[in-house]
């Protein structure tokens, strides 16, 4: 028992030991933990601090340098409104000069102007006695000339104006004379600048087409399909569609002969759709003749329409439309009717504004002036009077009308536009260009112009150039003086009107040359 005790007392001892011994050994350590957390905070306070002054002199520094601009700016606008209001200082001060100045002028002018005020009371008072005495002068004159004169003032003055009327009435009627002859010289050119004008004004495509139309093939063997066995192909084809088929050598090309334009379009058409198919018998050739004859109505319909819509001609009736559709498919004299139509409509409008009169109108009956060539049925009327009735019957306007059926000289003219539609159907048409000749005619009609100049007495040689426009006669110089060669110029004029037809006009030139020959031997 005493042994369990000494063993317990010495545990105890050892414990107690070991309590002391890691009472100092935490003692120890916390001291150097705590003297190790006083060092680090005492390091960060003194970086704390560094950190901190050289803040405080970095915001030292910018707000002296914000302080510095702020005073800066702030002098230099005061020193900007101290200008201004030095300026303005400057300003009131001429300001009251001038007033003043004004002033005193306006005091000088008062003075002065009540000093002429008195001066004109006292020139008006001797007017008016000056006046009396000139009235009593007068009156002792008339009195002295009436005796002398054995007439009274009514009498003299009767025969002063009847003097002065027939003076006056001299020179009004060479006054009248004048004005005549300078209005006459201004009215040609005004008429002439308005057509120049006019034409300058108006630009018009222009096609020309015949009466054969070439279908082009990529080669000769489609040509045996279109013929068919035994023709009967191309006879279907003609047969459908009223036209000429020459099927010949030419190489890559097949010849659609016909007078009527639509009748060879629809021909070309219905070839082209048959060619592309490649099924070419008579029962297709029909079927498709048909369907391109539809669409050749519609679209006669469709440029119809387009071609109203172009001009801004508006209100016409659908079958005049039509009609005007048409005209794409005629021609005449080799000149597509509907460009012609157009152009006259065009010329038409610009010459109408040009003088004043309603554009509109004169464009509605320039495009429907040729509409007569267009009508499907045979008539034995000519086609201005056959358009005209066609436009009454569909409601147009009766100076359209009239314009219509007299721009041949059909009918009498009652409308003011209707010389104008005359004016400009003859410039579209004989404008260079514009029409085709057959080659025998042209070269008689020039050969003819050449003949009837040389048949006058003195002319040596005559040549008809641009295109039968302008004739160039040369003369001799020793039989025909340069009188005569005047009055032949006119005498060959005259005569190509009376005789000959032709387009536009035609330039007489007569040429009179004197040459001297010397030879020194």
């Amino acid at each position: 028992m005493q042994d369990f005790f000494i063993l317990l007392l010495t545990d105890a001892i050892a414990l107690v030991a070991g309590i002391v011994f890691g009472k100092m050994i935490f003692q120890k350590s916390f001291k150097k933990a705590e003297d190790d957390a006083y060092s680090r905070a005492s390091e960060i306070i003194r970086n704390a601090e560094v950190s901190a002054e050289s803040i405080k002199k970095d915001r030292i520094l910018e707000a002296k340098e914000k302080y510095l601009r702020l005073k800066s700016e702030f002098e230099e606008d005061s020193n900007k409104k101290r200008n201004i209001l030095q300026t303005n200082e400057q300003k009131l001060k001429q300001r009251e000069q001038h007033i003043s100045q004004m002033m005193e002028q306006n005091k000088r002018r008062e003075n002065e102007l009540e000093s002429l005020k008195g001066n004109l009371t006292q020139q008006t008072e001797i007017a008016a006695k000056r006046r009396e005495e000139a009235e009593k002068m007068l009156q002792q004159q008339v009195t002295q000339l009436e005796k002398i004169a054995n007439l009274t003032a009514d009498e003299a003055r009767e025969q002063l104006v009847d003097a002065l009327k027939a003076e006056a009435e001299s020179k009004a009627a060479s006054y009248i004379k004048s004005v005549m002859e300078e209005s006459r010289l201004t009215a040609t050119k005004e008429a002439k600048k308005i057509v120049i004008d006019t034409i300058q004004r108006t630009a018009a495509e222009h096609a020309i087409e015949n009466c054969v139309s070439v279908f082009n093939i990529e080669n000769d063997d489609i040509k045996g399909k279109i013929i068919g066995r035994e023709g009967r192909n191309i006879r279907a084809l003609e047969a459908a569609t009223g036209v000429e088929i020459i099927v010949d050598d030419t190489p890559e090309a097949i010849v659609i002969s016909g007078f009527d334009p639509v009748r060879r379009e629809i021909a070309r058409l219905s070839l082209h759709r048959l060619v592309q198919d490649g099924r070419i018998h008579p029962a297709r050739i029909e079927e498709v003749v048909t369907k391109t004859r539809k669409n050749i109505e519609d679209e006669i319909i469709e440029i119809g329409e387009r071609t109203v819509i172009d001009l801004g001609v508006h209100g016409l009736h659908p079958e005049l439309v039509k009609m005007i559709g048409r005209m794409r498919f005629r021609s005449s004299y080799g000149q597509n009717l509907l460009q012609h139509s157009r152009e006259v409509a065009k010329l038409c409008a610009t010459m109408a504004s040009e003088l004043g009169l309603n554009a509109k109108l004169a464009k509605r009956a320039g495009l429907l002036h040729d509409i007569g060539k267009v009508w499907h049925e045979e008539s034995e009327m000519p086609h201005a009077l056959l358009g005209m009735e066609l436009a009454k019957k569909y409601k147009e306007n009766p100076e359209v009308c009239n314009a219509i059926g007299a721009h041949h000289d059909e009918i009498e003219k009652t409308s003011i536009i209707s010389p104008i539609i005359q004016v400009c159907d003859a410039i579209s048409g004989s404008r260079p260009g514009a029409r085709r000749e057959m080659m025998e005619s042209y070269i008689k009609r020039l050969r003819d112009l050449e003949s009837l100049a040389t048949s006058f007495e003195g002319v040596d040689k005559c040549y008809a150039i641009q295109a039968g426009r302008e004739i160039r006669v040369i003369v001799d110089a020793e039989n025909v003086s340069d009188d005569k060669a005047s009055m032949l110029s006119f005498d060959i004029s005259q005569k190509i009107e009376k005789e000959m037809q032709y387009p536009g006009q035609i330039k007489i030139t007569v040429i009179r040359e004197m040459r001297s020959v010397a030879y020194a031997r």
